[in-house]
């Protein structure tokens, strides 16, 4: 496959090793936090079925070159165990889990768009042992679902890989929080780390920036920085 092959010369030339695939979907927008719910991952209905073929060709596009895990944002699940919804969302993501398997890989739920304790419910109920978490502390606070830290200790068995990234609480409920350069938001980032290292967690630590600029490299530079000083303690 040229494709396959333009890639991995890609990677190898760059020195960039790919630790995880996120597939991203047509039509989603998180222009507002219910915007967010009516058109993100898995949750819609009428591109349910799309974006499910779309994981898996992502999937095995990844298995080609050797990345060991996937992870997405698979929108906002309802909690309502008994509601047909939730059963179709969940079924899904037994599929996914499946195909992800059949390619050694793992399958990682981003953080966010619900607690904590409702993402380890869910998590439950999928009942998949290569399902895990992509814990993202910040998201927690943009879409004011919970403190991170105290989120970290509840899916501590779960986490599968780690994003790196900061924000302010929303200041209107409902709304969504600031995104912020790391350390200058409300995660408290020694705190994250030092609760990283207490779960045993050793994984990569993932740099989220979601700015296009010379702002945004600027930022990562400053945030690789702050990490391996704060690894290093």
């Amino acid at each position: 496959d040229t494709t396959v092959d333009a890639w991995r010369s890609a990677l190898d030339e760059n020195g960039i090793t790919v630790v995880s695939a996120f597939p991203g979907f047509t039509g989603e927008s998180y222009a507002s936090i219910p915007t967010c719910a009516a058109t993100v991952g898995y949750v819609p209905p009428a591109t349910r079925a799309e974006r499910e073929q779309r994981t898996y060709a992502v999937s095995d596009f990844a298995h080609k070159l050797g990345i060991r895990g996937l992870a997405t944002h698979i929108g906002c699940v309802s909690e309502d165990r008994s509601d047909p919804e939730y059963i179709a969302v969940r079924d899904l993501v037994r599929r996914v889990c499946d195909h992800c398997a059949g390619n050694d890989q793992t399958f990682a739920l981003e953080t966010g768009q619900e607690s904590a304790a409702a993402l380890k419910e869910f998590i439950a109920d999928v009942d998949r042992p290569n399902l895990g978490v992509n814990f993202d502390p910040a998201n927690m606070i943009l879409y004011g679902s919970g403190e991170p830290i105290e989120a970290l200790e509840t899916v501590k068995d779960y986490v599968i890989s780690v994003h790196c990234k900061d924000g302010t609480w929303p200041e209107v409920k409902g709304e969504w929080g600031k995104e912020t350069p790391l350390g200058a938001g409300d995660v408290g980032m020694e705190r994250f780390i030092a609760k990283l290292k207490s779960i045993g967690y050793r994984g990569a630590l993932t740099i989220e920036r979601e700015i296009v600029s010379d702002e945004q490299r600027a930022d990562i530079m400053e945030a690789i920085a702050l990490l391996n000083r704060l690894r290093a303690q």
